[in-house]
């Protein structure tokens, strides 16, 4: 049975976790605001870049770029999975692995060989010790935009030499603070989603005008930036992601351990009350045998 002073050491290591487990849900809550205010911030440039993209392609009918081209052949598929570097989220890293090993199962019947990526070291480390990767990457530096670069220099060196034949990154996308959904979305080849962009997407575009100095500056300065964009997006939707998951299981684990001090101080006074009860029987018992 446990004693007086081994249930109040417990309940002070419960609070001192406690006071842990709010600070990270109070600083995971300020980050997830700063999150949100950069997808927010990110999403009207990307729908004008794309629509940009567009309204070029509309043009210019003949205009081709190596990363817009679709291989015909189907050797190759890069999986790049996405996560956080650190845990404490839930089942957040678990839920974007899961739905990349769903993508592997589901795709190794149309490509010859699936090759793996990761950005993030939960990511790294699962597929580490189950497969060859074939590059990785985490957020130590900060991440940020300077990442996306490194990754999707990477991505188009491979796709644009024909190492592979398609990529695809997997990643959460942040739906609210509660909500986090696992997406499977195409990066290379470049092919925009123009139904984000509806004014395009209808047919109803902007008055003509010159595409100077020629559409085919344009694009290469475009399409670059399209890629990295893309990917940077994915990034910012995973980093929004793992704050929301980590400022919710912070929360459930700081109402954990209320709950958890709480019984341990109903314990504690009903040990101290058993130890006071046996000491008066004790002492009236002694009482009466002096008698």
């Amino acid at each position: 049975m446990a004693t007086l002073r081994d249930i109040k050491r417990r309940i002070r290591s419960v609070q001192k976790t406690q006071q842990i487990t709010s600070a990270m849900r109070m600083v995971a809550a300020a980050k997830l605001r700063r999150a949100q205010d950069a997808i927010l911030a990110a999403r009207p440039y990307s729908q004008q870049l794309w629509a940009t993209m567009f309204e070029i392609a509309r043009r210019e009918k003949g205009l081709e770029h190596p990363w817009l081209t679709v291989h015909e052949r189907r050797e190759r598929l890069e999986v790049v999975v996405i996560t956080s570097d650190r845990g404490l989220c839930g089942a957040y890293n678990m839920n974007t692995v899961k739905a990349a090993e769903a993508v592997i199962a589901e795709r190794a019947a149309e490509f010859r060989e699936v090759e793996v990526s990761a950005a993030g070291r939960k990511a790294s480390e699962y597929f580490r010790r189950r497969r060859r990767l074939e590059a990785s990457w985490t957020f130590a530096g900060g991440g940020g935009y300077p990442l996306a670069v490194e990754i999707a220099q990477h991505l188009a060196k491979r796709y644009e030499t024909g190492e592979v034949d398609e990529v695809v990154a997997v990643f959460s996308e942040f739906v609210s603070a509660l909500t986090q959904r696992p997406q499977v979305v195409r990066i290379l080849p470049l092919i925009p989603d123009f139904s984000r962009v509806r004014e395009y997407a209808e047919g109803e575009g902007t008055e003509p005008y010159e595409i100077e100095p020629s559409p085919r500056a344009v694009l290469d300065t475009l399409a670059p930036l399209a890629l990295e964009f893309s990917i940077y997006r994915a990034l910012l939707e995973n980093q929004a992601g793992f704050y929301a998951a980590q400022m919710t299981a912070m929360e459930s684990a700081t109402r954990n351990t209320k709950e958890l001090i709480s019984s341990l101080s109903l314990q504690y006074n009903r040990a101290r009350q058993a130890a006071i009860t046996k000491e008066l029987v004790e002492i009236v018992s002694g009482a009466e045998a002096l008698h």
